[in-house]
């Protein structure tokens, strides 16, 4: 029924439109987020090859035109190849590309190779790079000369992918393996070479230890020539080393704190040797005769006799303990005075 005045399909109406007019609306436009760009099919003239939108709010022409949105940052792929180097070893390498499209060039791109891009092409044009640049080395140098490989590898992928509107940001080599059968014969050739400079610093030893032999060889028989000449020219240097090895042990003795008994043959001295023995007699008999002339001396002194009495105790004494005494005086100061010596 009719209500105040108003038609019973005006109502109707008026929300059917409203939802209509906000159905248009939304169709007849579009959001292009951060990083991302979008291009214009139409279903009438195809391609629009020279339209490129970027980022925020466009309109476009419902059930007509439609967008196409494309990612333009960059992602990351990993794409792993077997191939063979120079020297016909078989190398596993690895590689993590950036890649990105040319932003200017999506129309093209969508026509050429649609929105997968990255899975028709950079597997491709990856392993053909890979197995041209790792035929140039030999296993050995994709190891030591690994920057100069990764440099060219990226070189010659940067250029191939311009082909097909790509921008590649990196290119890094991620694995780089051999087989088991080269790597075990890598460490044993590792080994080898271990044991051959082993070898070689143990003769180089050995020749040095030659050498010093030669040397200290030499050095003692100069040595033995010298103190034969010095035992020829001078019989008492040989006493004077007995003298002086008697000396070290004693002080070796000395301060040990072992009571140690030796013979006299272990001083090196040679106190068995008759020419030594008639030397010690001589020192015992000169030192026993100065004894004797102190005493006599002594008993001069220190007697309150005369001069006569001296003179008579004096004529007593033999020539040669007056010339003991004599030669005491020398060193002895006294007051005494000596009468009854002959002339001489």
């Amino acid at each position: 029924p009719a209500q105040s005045g108003v038609p019973s399909g005006i109502g109707l109406k008026l929300l059917i439109g409203a939802g209509a007019l906000a159905y248009g609306v939304k169709e007849a436009t579009f959001t292009v987020d951060g990083g991302q760009r979008a291009i214009i099919f139409n279903r009438i003239g195809g391609m629009q090859m020279d339209t490129v939108l970027s980022e925020g709010l466009h309109f476009r022409i419902p059930w007509i035109q439609y967008p196409i949105i494309y990612d333009i940052r960059a992602r990351p792929r990993k794409i792993a190849s077997l191939t063979g180097s120079k020297d016909l070893q078989m190398i596993n390498i690895g590689l993590r590309v950036l890649s990105r499209p040319v932003a200017s060039n999506l129309p093209a791109m969508y026509q050429q190779l649609g929105k997968d891009y990255d899975e028709r092409v950079l597997p491709s044009i990856v392993n053909e790079v890979l197995k041209s640049v790792v035929a140039k080395f030999n296993a050995s140098q994709l190891i030591t000369q690994r920057a100069q490989v990764s440099l060219l590898i990226r070189r010659e992928l940067f250029e191939r992918a311009k082909d097909f509107n790509i921008i590649l940001d990196d290119v890094a080599i991620t694995e780089l393996s051999f087989s088991r059968e080269y790597t075990a014969a890598v460490e044993a050739k590792q080994v080898a070479q271990q044991e051959a400079q082993r070898a070689q610093f143990y003769v180089e030893k050995a020749k040095q230890d030659q050498r010093h032999k030669i040397i200290q060889a030499e050095g003692e028989a100069e040595a033995a020539k010298m103190l034969g000449q010095a035992v020829t020219k001078n019989p008492g240097y040989l006493k004077l080393r007995r003298i002086r090895a008697a000396q070290a042990i004693a002080k070796t003795v000395a301060t040990s704190q072992n009571k140690v008994y030796l013979s006299a043959d272990n001083l090196v001295l040679n106190l068995q040797d008759e020419s030594f023995n008639r030397y010690v007699y001589l020192g015992f008999l000169t030192i026993s005769r100065l004894s004797h002339a102190l005493s006599s001396l002594a008993s001069l002194k220190t007697a309150p006799w005369k001069t006569q009495q001296n003179d008579v105790a004096m004529s007593s004494v033999s020539d040669t303990e007056k010339s003991e005494i004599l030669f005491l005086f020398c060193f002895i100061p006294t007051s005494v005075s000596v009468h009854g010596f002959p002339a001489q």
